[in-house]
């Protein structure tokens, strides 16, 4: 039974959540503004945060940010729950560290599917038994360990979901994955269910990252109608 951290200042909307994932035997807690969820959590951990991000006070961008800076938090994953669904909302999230994003109106059996997901991957080994210490493609280097990034320009702290599907290209290079077969190798979702816009998001945020131009991927590159994939020939220029 894992425990469920919902912030939002609309209680009819906790309550909602609060009732429906107890069906799921979830044990579930409740916050009604960004600091009293950050309290609770503190002397409660959770296993999953569910965060509103229009709230009095405290927006749920800060309070995961908050979450991402707290070393007591800051591997419990979280997804945000929230009416603000337009793309530029939903990059905001993720660049505070959010590990999916669904919008109001939603559906019940979708959000417990998203549930499941994320709890099924914040619960399992990040690797293999013996993970590699690091995949080097050309000129870029990934640390398994430290989940860093090193590019002939930088390296870069990855977060967790960002660091899952750089390990997952960089595993299978020069190998195309559609939107949906990340959704499932990545972020471990049933066939044909999550959003092409939680993969294209996270793409987007890592090209930010590694991309020396990221309007103009060497790296990670997309393949008109077929998906994404990590270049091992851009890799060995500069």
């Amino acid at each position: 039974m894992a425990t469920i951290l919902v912030i939002d200042d609309d209680e009819l909307v906790s309550r909602t959540l609060q009732r429906t994932l107890k069906v799921y035997d979830h044990h579930v807690m409740v916050a009604n503004s960004g600091i009293e969820g950050l309290q609770l959590a503190r002397r409660h951990p959770p296993d999953l945060f569910i965060l509103d991000i229009m709230m009095p006070g405290t927006d749920g961008y800060t309070v995961c940010r908050q979450i991402r800076g707290d070393p007591i938090l800051l591997d419990v994953p979280v997804l945000f729950l929230t009416a603000k669904a337009k793309d530029e909302d939903k990059i905001e999230g993720f660049r505070a560290g959010a590990d999916d994003y669904l919008s109001k109106p939603f559906n019940m059996e979708e959000l417990q599917l998203r549930v499941k997901a994320v709890l099924r991957r914040a619960n399992a080994p990040a690797l293999a038994a013996e993970p590699p210490s690091e995949i080097i493609v050309g000129n870029v280097r990934l640390d398994c360990r430290s989940f860093e990034i090193s590019t002939p320009a930088n390296t870069i702290l990855l977060t967790n979901v960002q660091f899952d599907l750089l390990y997952h290209l960089m595993s299978h290079v020069d190998q195309v994955f559609n939107s949906q077969q990340l959704l499932q190798d990545v972020w471990d979702y049933p066939r044909d269910t999550g959003s092409p816009e939680l993969v294209r998001a996270h793409i987007k945020n890592l090209r930010e990252k590694i991309e020396p131009i990221p309007s103009k991927p060497r790296y990670i590159l997309t393949i008109q109608g077929h998906g994404y994939m990590f270049s091992s020939e851009a890799t060995k220029d500069g």
